[in-house]
């Protein structure tokens, strides 16, 4: 792993949030008035600590999310748009995974050796470098072909300073993979294998390792949610808090389907090693109560939550007094995993309709970038 080059862990230093405006043209046309409110919520609370760069589709969306935003109060100093077309608006999975220069001329990623650019001499060099993988609508579950092209459109829009986009033939989404930003990634084997079912485990690590500068990756068997069409991404599961600590969804109701899987899962966790051998500091984050929709059980998380600087913005989901109690709970293992940084919860009850949560819909950006 060339040193100079490294994917940062998501508490460093960003310099935004991306987001994409839900719109009529979205999957959440049916229900937009209540996942606007979700999002009014999710931009008022980045905005306290940081930027928010807002996707919209066109000028009529971006003139309605401004008015939604004005109207709520939200300190519009800290939003800035930016149109480009997409199918959908979990931009953790279509946005920019940056690897950042540490120091000295930075080199460019390492992808397999067919794969590999030609090196830009070092005066040259960018500081980010943007790795666009294919997004395939998770699997080709959805359309995504405008989704595919967000990150080269966004560059085109000239958004990203001192950067260099790297178009990467590989179906990988960001909630599939995690990173301690000191060489360690952490995936699930039943996403990476789902999207190229005829590669080893050894290839995987390998070409992960190489484009995403690790050193080790970590592989969990275990671990789902019902009613997640990402086929397990790790960012609905177990994340890491600190280079020797990880946060993961615990399932404590042995009536639940989720139980046994999820006990299995956190016996993994304790098995796990960190760089020097330690096991790694575990948080386990309380279950929350099923919630259906129409018969329909959905992904409800508390492991999807969003680092920003100097908080942790969490899903929340309570509506009964059980459910908020449950929310004060898993707000509370957040202030222990991450101590010194505000724990804000944000309502996701309507996101969890479309399965996925406050994670899925945001992808940070590193302190520089835009």
């Amino acid at each position: 792993m060339t040193a100079s080059l490294r994917f940062p862990a998501e508490w460093e230093p960003q310099s935004a949030v991306l987001i994409a405006w839900p719109h009529a043209g979205t999957d959440w046309a049916e229900r937009l008035a209540a996942v606007e409110d979700t999002y009014i919520a999710l931009v008022a609370a980045i905005v306290r600590f940081e930027p928010v760069l807002v996707c919209v589709a066109d000028d009529a969306v971006e003139a309605h999310a401004r008015a939604r935003l004005v109207s709520a109060r939200v300190d519009m100093a800290r939003v800035r748009f930016v149109s480009a077309p997409y199918d959908d608006t979990w931009l953790r999975d279509s946005g920019p995974i940056t690897l950042v220069a540490a120091g000295g001329p930075p080199a460019s990623p390492s992808p397999p050796a067919e794969e590999k650019e030609p090196a830009q001499p070092a005066a040259e060099a960018p500081r980010f470098h943007l790795l666009d993988f294919r997004f395939t609508g998770w699997g080709g579950k959805f359309d995504a072909r405008r989704d595919d092209r967000l990150v080269e459109r966004l560059q085109q829009a000239g958004i990203f300073i001192k950067s260099k986009r790297h178009s990467i033939d590989f179906a990988l989404e960001g909630g599939a993979i995690e990173t301690d930003g000191a060489g360690t990634l952490l995936t699930t084997w039943r996403c990476l294998h789902e999207r190229h079912p005829q590669t080893t485990r050894e290839t995987l690590s390998n070409r992960l390792a190489g484009w995403l500068r690790q050193e080790r990756v970590l592989w969990l068997d275990h671990g789902y949610l019902e009613g997640d069409d990402t086929d397990a991404h790790i960012d609905t599961l177990a994340r890491f808090a600190a280079t020797d600590a990880i946060v993961f969804q615990a399932c404590d109701d042995p009536a639940d389907t989720h139980h046994a899987e999820l006990q299995a899962m956190a016996a993994e966790l304790a098995a796990l090693r960190t760089r020097d051998g330690r096991p790694y500091r575990l948080f386990p984050l309380p279950w929350p109560r099923p919630i259906h929709d129409h018969g329909r059980r959905l992904a409800a998380s508390y492991a999807n939550f969003l680092i920003v600087d100097g908080a942790v913005l969490m899903p929340a989901y309570g509506l009964t007094a059980e459910e908020t109690r449950i929310d004060a709970a898993a707000a509370a293992v957040l202030a222990d995993a991450f101590p010194g940084r505000e724990i804000v919860p944000v309502p996701c009850r309507p996101l969890i309709w479309q399965n996925g949560s406050l994670h899925c819909l945001t992808m940070q950006l590193p302190a520089g970038l835009v």
